[in-house]
């Protein structure tokens, strides 16, 4: 029998995009020997192995969170809480205490908890919020969240691994994050909220035109949706990604924009040094 729920179909078909996604990443770290696990990213001082590790910690806490919400709220209030009280970043803890296993430990690790998150956003109540480390997230929010967190850490070993990933449209979840964000991003810089909505106008993967936002708004983000989910992902500098943006608030948007819950990230430098 064919679920009723609107909101249960999109959770659906999301949990989908995150598999195809995973399975994407997967793909590349399968079969590196030993020393490919180690081999540096992008990201200051992250192995391939600790892009891999802070995924499945990311995905530890949210099976947590989703299969038992008191559970998480009274772990963020213990462990997470220690370790920041300790001086201690639990992301950097989380992913430097995954990097130091066997590669094919941590490989099983991060396969088995992914699979653990689909079944519990999957029968989680889809319209009921559950507990993060930022506001509390619908499933569907959550599945969209680790759809882009495993695209944007599968750029950082993509990169360096040498290899160039097709676009495809799964983007579009990340593109809308990443304008459904917006006002996190000004929040996180100590900026007040934009007064007036920002419209994006991306071309697809496929040459077609994704529209996020009023028609009619005066201030209007274009170019290509892989640039976009870059740019808010923080795996590229604005000044390599070919997106215009046209008005103030779209125009200081650009700089600090991002679509994952935290402090800013420092982003990464462009390729022209500057």
């Amino acid at each position: 029998m064919t679920d009723p729920n609107p909101a249960s179909d999109v959770l659906h078909g999301l949990l989908a995009d995150l598999r195809a996604e995973s399975a994407v990443l997967d793909a590349l770290v399968a079969g590196l020997p030993a020393d490919g696990w180690s081999g540096s990213t992008p990201a200051e001082g992250w192995t391939v192995a600790h892009q891999i590790a802070h995924l499945a910690w990311t995905d530890d806490w949210t099976a947590l969170a989703a299969r038992d919400p008191e559970g998480f709220t009274a772990a963020l209030g213990g462990s997470f809480t220690a370790l920041l009280a300790a001086g201690a970043d639990p992301v950097e803890e989380g992913a430097r205490e995954g990097a130091a296993a066997d590669p094919a430990v941590l490989l099983t690790r991060w396969r088995t908890g992914r699979t653990e998150v689909q079944a519990a956003l999957a029968a989680a109540p889809a319209d009921v919020r559950l507990p993060w480390f930022g506001p509390p997230m619908k499933p569907a929010s959550m599945a969209t969240a680790r759809l882009m967190e495993t695209w944007a850490h599968g750029q950082d070993v993509a990169d360096a691994l040498g290899t160039t990933r097709e676009p495809t449209a799964r983007l579009r979840h990340i593109a809308h994050l990443g304008l459904r964000t917006l006002g996190f991003a000004f929040a996180a810089h100590g900026l007040p909220a934009p007064e007036h909505p920002v419209r994006l106008e991306l071309t697809a993967p496929d040459g077609g035109t994704w529209a996020f936002g009023p028609a009619g708004a005066t201030d209007v983000v274009t170019g290509p949706a892989l640039d976009f989910c870059l740019l808010v992902t923080q795996r590229r500098h604005r000044d390599d990604l070919a997106l215009t943006a046209t008005g103030p608030i779209a125009t200081a948007w650009l700089p600090i924009a991002q679509a994952f819950a935290g402090p800013p990230g420092k982003g990464r430098a462009a390729a022209s040094g500057a």
